[in-house]
């Protein structure tokens, strides 16, 4: 051995010469064995990630757009939140604190928002797991007429619906309950939806009369009806579509006047849950309805009882309904009778709120019309909350025809859509909150009246009786106003505190119309008594009339200047905080006409016995027959059969 190779032995450990002999050592390996377990270790990490990947599907299986959970795990969440059920449009992160409506957003963004979403706080898959497909090849197959943020009337919401069943269907078997309101207000809703229904079931393509599959076709259809009682025009659920359409077309108004809604969606639920857990079919329940339903109960025991129910057992609940009337019980709908003559008629449409959270009071010296129909842009907050807690939706198919507001502005002031027991624990805890609901109460225990502006005066004898009649009612005017003051003024030191947009605007604008009420109460008295005292002469020849018209004048004293700028710094902050919203426009509508008074003098025609105005009993209106297209008298005084609505 030469030297050269010395120094390369004694670097070899002892144990390779002695024990590892004719193994070769790294660097006498050849380049191609170095290069085959370079590859050979990369198939193996790509072996192993794939492997993980369909393992980790295989986990979390997408078995189903409801997926079921263990009811023992079930728990609501009492967070504030901001949420609307899975298939919305809204970007909220829990069903607790739903919306009717929102913008639009493509398929692919839901997807994405609804993956870090918490709903639950069980371990499920999330409905958000399921591909869903774009809504621009769904629309080359469903001739969608509605927009999908915004349904666009009765058709788009049935459009919308479409959507929502074929998504279903891209997955498995659906079952579809529609759950009609069978009073006399929805015969035209009813109508409109069976002439829909064809079409839309037909371009699904779900339903064809070719098909002899029987039991394994896709989609099967349940009718059902409701009013005081559940009625099953389909005892089973059926395919046929034509037999779907002639069910909900013999539909019959109701005699009774209850809208036990829940009751109903009880009852389908419980009739073909074998269909959900046996048969494992989605399940959907889709309410038509105008009115807000009469039998969740008052403290919403019967309403959290649905929910637990259709929610344990994966069964989401929609509904095609109206916007509720913004703080507001009643709304109007127009009823057509059969001879074509039409009239308003009130209906159970609100609040969309557990409780009342706007005060009842008349505009005074300013005009109101129009603002006390104005729409919440939510539907009322029972069944609101059954469709965003079931994962569904509520379709607001009519809005009214009071003012409305952009949901994007409205979406920061949504109703709180918790338990009403979790709404009440909240309430307690804030004096403000607790105040304004107060004084809403009292305003609804007792109408606040409205004062005349208007005193005949053809003599100065007239018009101090006149004058005197008018001022009898202040005296109780002022006393209603001084009491939903201090009840509100109970709550100013928590006013502050209030986090909620929605609160702050609701006890801002209330505090702020009290005040300005009771500063035109005021000068009304004060007004009246010197025109009492010294009349005033009328100008022109043919006046026979003073009127009282706002005037920025404030005749009264000290106090009621200060109590006049506490009036406009309050509807001010509601203006400047919350534009674009109803409470700013109330304010605005407040604040539109100054709260001091000053005459002016006017003429009034004097009406004879004779006279055709629109008093008279025998007056004759034309109306359109909707059969013949043409006109034709109607007596106003007519009796006419309104059927319950």
């Amino acid at each position: 051995m030469n030297k050269a190779q010395k120094p390369h032995q004694a670097d070899v450990p002892a144990h390779d010469a002695e024990g590892t002999a004719g193994l070769v050592t790294p660097k006498e390996r050849p380049a191609w064995a170095l290069s085959l377990a370079f590859h050979v270790g990369v198939l193996i990490v790509l072996y192993s990630v794939t492997q993980a990947t369909y393992s980790g599907q295989d986990a979390t299986e997408l078995d189903s757009l409801f997926q079921e959970f263990n009811p023992e795990d079930y728990s609501f969440d009492t967070a504030v939140v901001e949420t609307m059920g899975s298939q919305s449009d809204l970007d909220n992160p829990s069903p607790s604190q739903a919306a009717a409506t929102t913008l639009s957003k493509t398929p692919q963004q839901e997807v994405q928002e609804r993956l870090d979403e918490k709903v639950l706080a069980v371990e499920s898959p999330q409905t958000a797991d399921i591909p869903l497909p774009p809504e621009n090849e769904f629309a080359d197959v469903i001739d969608i007429q509605g927009q999908t943020e915004n349904p666009g009337g009765i058709e788009g919401a049935v459009d919308r619906m479409a959507v929502e069943i074929d998504r279903s269907l891209l997955n498995r078997k659906t079952l579809v309950i529609w759950l009609f309101d069978e009073s006399g207000s929805m015969a035209a809703r009813r109508n409109a939806i069976a002439d829909r229904f064809e079409s839309i079931y037909k371009q699904l393509g779900a339903l064809k009369s070719s098909d002899n599959q029987g039991e394994r076709r896709p989609l099967k259809t349940a009718v059902v009806g409701f009013s005081d009682k559940t009625n099953f025009y389909t005892n089973e659920p059926v395919s046929d579509v034509d037999e779907i359409v002639s069910k909900i077309r013999n539909i019959k108004a109701a005699q009774s006047p209850d809208e036990n809604v829940f009751t109903a969606v009880s009852q389908v639920t419980r009739k073909w849950l074998n269909y959900r857990r046996r048969m494992r079919y989605n399940v959907m329940v889709v309410i038509v309805t105008d009115e807000r339903g009469s039998d969740y109960g008052e403290d919403g025991t019967a309403l959290e009882k649905v929910i637990q129910l259709t929610r344990a057992n994966g069964i989401r609940v929609y509904c095609i309904g109206n916007a509720a009337v913004f703080g507001r019980e009643k709304g109007w709908v127009l009823y057509r009778y059969p001879d074509g003559f039409t009239e308003e008629v009130d209906v159970d449409r609100g609040p969309e709120t557990v409780m009342m959270e706007r005060l009842a009071l008349p505009f005074w010296g300013t005009r109101g019309f129009g603002r006390y129909q104005m729409s919440s842009g939510y539907g009322p907050y029972a069944l609101n909350r059954l469709c965003a807690e079931s994962k569904g939706i509520y379709l607001i198919a009519d809005e009214g025809r009071g003012q409305k507001f952009n949901q994007s502005v409205m979406r920061g002031y949504r109703p709180d859509y918790r338990p009403i027991r979790t709404y009440l624990k909240d309430v307690e805890t804030n004096s403000a909150k607790q105040s304004l609901l107060k004084a809403a109460i009292m305003t609804r225990e007792k109408r606040i009246p409205t004062l005349s502006l208007s005193f005949n005066a053809p003599n100065d004898n007239v018009l101090r009786t006149a004058l005197n009649d008018a001022q009898k009612p202040v005296a109780e005017l002022d006393f209603r106003l001084r009491e939903l003051q201090a009840a509100l003024e109970v709550g100013e030191e928590d006013r502050e505190k209030l986090a909620e947009p929605r609160w702050q605007a609701g006890y801002d604008l209330a505090m702020g119309r009290v005040l300005a009420m009771r500063v035109r109460a005021y000068g009304y008295n004060v007004v009246l008594a010197q025109m009492k005292g010294q009349p005033k002469s009328f100008t022109k020849k043919d006046s026979n009339l003073w009127r009282l018209k706002p005037n920025r004048e404030i005749t009264s004293g000290g106090a009621v200047k200060r109590l006049h700028k506490k009036a406009v710094e309050y509807l001010n902050r509601v203006v400047d905080d919350h534009a674009g919203t109803p409470w700013a426009l109330l304010a605005e509508r407040e604040l539109s006409a100054p709260m001091g008074w000053g005459w002016s003098e006017a003429h009034r025609a004097m009406t004879t016995a004779g006279s055709r105005g629109t008093n008279n009993p025998n007056r004759v209106l034309f109306v359109t027959d909707p059969k013949t297209g043409k006109k034709k008298r109607v007596m106003v005084n007519k009796k006419r059969t309104r059927p319950p609505l």
